[in-house]
C-alpha cells in the first residue's frame, strides 16, 4: 500500500483532491497532518509527497520515491543540494498553463507592434491623435521572434507566431517538443541571434544558471527597434539595466509580467514609461481550468507511481526544471 502525504499547509482542494485520490485509488494511505510533530511522524514511512520537503526534514524521508511539486517554477530553496542528491523523483505540473501565457504573451506581442501604448496615452488623455504612435509600426508577417525557453509556454507561442507569419528562432537546452516551422538553436547561439530579433520572448525559468542572464550587455545586442517580453522568472531580469536599456534608446520598448521585484516598487522608472506594458504577474491569474489540470497531473502521476510506472513531468533536479 502506497503512502502519499499531502504537507502543510493545506486548504479545502487538497482536501477534495485527497478524498478523490483515496476513493479513486483505494490502495493508498493519505496522510494530512496539521503540525511540524506529525510530519515527523509520518514522513520516515512515506512514500510520496505532494509539497515540499525542507533540507531539515529530508534525513526523516528514508522511503520517499517521489515528490510532486506544486508548481512549476517554484521559490528559490525549493531545490537545494541535499534534495538533488536524494534519489526522490521530482515532477512538476509543467504544461497547465500553456495556452494561457502564451496568449498573454500574444497580447503583449500585438499591442507593441501596433504601438496601442501610445494610442491609450492618447484615450486617457482624451486627444483624438493619429499620430500618437512613437514607435515604429511592426509587420508580424515581415518579423523575426526569439523565443528563449522553448517548453510548453515557448512552444505554444511559437505555434500562435508562426499563425501570424512570423519567423521563430527558438532556444533551448533540453527540446521537449516537436514544433513545425521553428529553427532550433542551442543556448551557446544566443548571443549571435539576439539582434536578429524584432521581439525577444522569455518564457526561461529561474534558475543559477538564468539568474540575470537579460542584463546590459545582452540589451545592448538588441535591435533598437525590438521589443523585450519577459512572462518567465523575474529574477532572470536584471530591472536596472532593462531601465538603462530604454532610456537611453537601445530597445523599443518591452511587455512584462514577471519582475526581479514583486511587487515592483512604486517608485520604479518602469511605471511611467510609456513603451511598457506591464501586468502584475497575473498571466493565469482566474484562468477557470487551472486547478483542474493541476489535479489531472498530480492524479495521473499518483496511479503511475502505484502502479510502479514511469512518472510525468519528471524535473532535472539539477536543472530545478
Amino acid at each position: 500500500m502506497p503512502k502519499l502525504m499531502i504537507m502543510p499547509p493545506q486548504n479545502s482542494q487538497l482536501q477534495t483532491w485527497a478524498e478523490i485520490i483515496k476513493k479513486e485509488l483505494p490502495d493508498y494511505m493519505i496522510f494530512m497532518p496539521k503540525t511540524d510533530e506529525e510530519v515527523n511522524e509520518y514522513l520516515p514511512i512515506t512514500d510520496a509527497v505532494y509539497g515540499w520537503v525542507s533540507p531539515e526534514k529530508l534525513p526523516l524521508a528514508k522511503k520517499l520515491q517521489w515528490l510532486q511539486s506544486p508548481a512549476a517554477g517554484p521559490s528559490v530553496g525549493f531545490y537545494y543540494p541535499e534534495l538533488i542528491e536524494h534519489p526522490v523523483v521530482v515532477c512538476n505540473p509543467r504544461g497547465i498553463y500553456n495556452d494561457h501565457i502564451a496568449q498573454h504573451i500574444l497580447m503583449f506581442v500585438l499591442s507593441l507592434a501596433r504601438g496601442l501604448p501610445s494610442y491609450i496615452d492618447a484615450q486617457r488623455a482624451g486627444i483624438w491623435d493619429s499620430n500618437a504612435r512613437k514607435s515604429g509600426y511592426i509587420d508580424l508577417a515581415e518579423a523575426t521572434a526569439l523565443i528563449v525557453g522553448v517548453g510548453g509556454i515557448g512552444h505554444e507561442t511559437a505555434k500562435l507566431c508562426t499563425a501570424f507569419g512570423m519567423r521563430v528562432l527558438g532556444v533551448d537546452q533540453r527540446w521537449e517538443y516537436t514544433i513545425p516551422d521553428i529553427e532550433r538553436h542551442v543556448p551557446e547561439e544566443l548571443d549571435t541571434l539576439i539582434p536578429l530579433a524584432d521581439f525577444v520572448i522569455v518564457t526561461t525559468p529561474h534558475t543559477p544558471e538564468t539568474e540575470g542572464m537579460w542584463n546590459s550587455d545582452r540589451f545592448r545586442l538588441m535591435k533598437e527597434t525590438a521589443y523585450f517580453i519577459n512572462i518567465g522568472r523575474g529574477k532572470t531580469t536584471k530591472l536596472d539595466d532593462l531601465v538603462d536599456a530604454l532610456k537611453n534608446g537601445m530597445i523599443a520598448g518591452c511587455g512584462l509580467d514577471v519582475f526581479e521585484i514583486e511587487p515592483l516598487p512604486a517608485d520604479s522608472p518602469l511605471w511611467k514609461m510609456s513603451n511598457v506594458l506591464i501586468t502584475p504577474h497575473i498571466a493565469v491569474k482566474d484562468a477557470q481550468n487551472i486547478s483542474e489540470r493541476h489535479f489531472e497531473v498530480f492524479f495521473e502521476n499518483a496511479r503511475l507511481f502505484a502502479e510502479g510506472k514511469q512518472l510525468k513531468n519528471v524535473v532535472d533536479k539539477a536543472m530545478w526544471y
